[in-house]
């Protein structure tokens, strides 16, 4: 007997695929559509956590959501897509072992999030990092604390210099928060290393703007700044990164800072991979031009069988607050966008008529390091203590999961009595350096000892005799 219900392919296991699949899950009936869903990642990615992350506030593995463990239903596959042929309802999956196949589908919803975006910058691409995955999160920790540790063998002078300090480019949410919690933990590692001091630490902010964090108020926003200021973190306003060659940073003031630790904040793009793998309609921004029912296409027609949702869209902000006149790539968008996809898709699959996306901002929150933080919404700005509650509040129920929560706010707890735990894994990047060290190899072949034959023995013997 064939199976004849609608076959759901989703796009990207982030925010915004897995909280559609979640949702999809609950909302299908039994046997009302298959969905698969296509990640290289076997994991969800809880983003706003990547600077508490970084600074060792929470455990990357607590950070992230196992796929198949919350997805009872949805079929998972660990691999790209690499090419969406919609008009023949059929997209290209390459795994990461084995051979690519064609899977074909009834709807398909895109939602593959987004990359750093970085432009020519020389140096950029071999010294910096980004912080959009759990991995880049871990390795900036790593860096800087494996960099206290080679620093504290030093004596003061330029090459320990270069190793505490610490750039980053961007002065957004991301940028300011990642800032702000490595100057935390900074300061909170100093006590450990009696050979240096705080003035030996050294972190700089890079900004092209003339303030930070737009999506709170200026006076808010200037708050912040003497706030990092105090605790001894410059912010270059009105200034471009104009190279980082061997990690000198070059500043468009003319100011050069050497440095062992690059972290790029400044901005994302639509993942182009699976964009320009594709034959939907895309704006000018790189992203899927999609109308305010989740459906990709126009206010005037769509694609019938496309939906979209997250970074990779392009939705129209019907509040009037977005930016050009679109959402704004943030978590908020992508949870909220993918809870009303997955009704849509469902009332469709129904032959019922789908419903327009409106979520207007509630505010914006943020952790700056521990114990300190900041919270915007309309004219109401709460800073300090307060708002670092409320930020550990929000994204502590924010995280899916009770599983999830649960980890989360335990190891909060944990730390609260126990204070940082401040080991540094950075050789789990070369886990086999020990073993290759001091593992028996064979010898390499003895060349072989030239002999002369047995029979010239006599003759050299008579010769020598006669």
């Amino acid at each position: 007997m064939t199976n004849t219900a609608p076959k759901i392919l989703i796009v990207g296991g982030g925010y915004a695929g897995f909280y559609t699949a979640w949702k999809l899950e609950k909302h299908l009936r039994k046997g009302e559509a298959e969905v698969t869903m296509v990640d290289p990642l076997p994991y969800m990615t809880y983003q706003p956590f990547l600077p508490e992350v970084a600074a060792g506030s929470i455990e990357a593995r607590h950070a992230v959501v196992a796929h198949r463990r919350h997805l009872k239903t949805t079929k998972v596959v660990t691999a790209k897509i690499t090419g969406i042929d919609h008009a023949h309802k059929v997209a290209t999956i390459t795994p990461a072992v084995g051979e690519p196949w064609q899977q074909e589908y009834d709807q398909i919803v895109v939602t593959a999030g987004a990359v750093s975006r970085t432009f020519p910058i020389p140096g950029i691409a071999d010294n910096a990092i980004g912080l959009k995955t759990i991995e880049e999160a871990v390795a900036i920790r790593d860096r800087l604390m494996s960099n206290f540790d080679k620093a504290a063998n030093l004596p003061a002078g330029p090459e320990r210099d270069r190793l505490l300090t610490v750039v980053v480019v961007g002065g957004g949410f991301a940028g300011i928060e990642v800032f702000a919690e490595l100057r935390s933990l900074a300061s909170a590692l100093v006590k450990d290393y009696p050979t240096l001091s705080f003035d030996d630490t050294h972190f700089h902010l890079v900004e092209a703007m003339g303030r930070i964090m737009p999506e709170v108020s200026l006076p808010t926003s200037e708050w912040v700044l003497k706030d990092l200021a105090k605790r001894g973190a410059f912010v270059h306003l009105d200034t471009q990164l104009t190279s980082a060659i061997d990690g000198v940073v070059e500043l468009s003031t003319g100011e050069s800072i050497p440095t062992d630790l690059i972290v790029w904040t400044a901005g994302v793009m639509a993942n182009p991979t699976v964009v320009r793998g594709g034959d939907l309609p895309v704006e000018e921004r790189g992203r899927i031009r999609t109308r305010a029912d989740l459906r990709v296409g126009t206010p005037e027609e769509f694609v019938e069988g496309a939906w979209a949702a997250g970074d990779v869209s392009a939705v129209p902000d019907l509040t009037g607050g977005g930016v050009g006149g679109y959402c704004v790539p943030n978590a908020q968008h992508a949870v909220r966008q993918a809870k009303l996809l997955a009704k849509n898709l469902v009332a469709v699959l129904r032959g019922e008529v789908p419903k327009d996306y409106f979520h207007k901002n509630l505010g914006a929150v943020a952790g700056l390091g521990l114990y300190n933080g900041v919270f915007q919404s309309g004219k109401i700005a709460l800073k300090g203590f307060v708002a670092w509650v409320a930020h550990r509040g929000y994204h502590g129920l924010a995280m899916p999961s009770w599983e999830r929560k649960f980890r989360v706010v335990w190891g909060w707890w944990n730390n609260l009595w126990l204070g940082r735990d401040i080991v540094n894994l950075q050789t789990v990047q070369n886990p086999r350096y020990v073993f290759e060290e001091f593992a028996a190899r064979p010898r390499p072949p003895q060349p072989v000892a030239e002999v002369a034959p047995a029979a010239e023995k006599p003759a050299e013997k008579i010769a020598s005799a006669s």
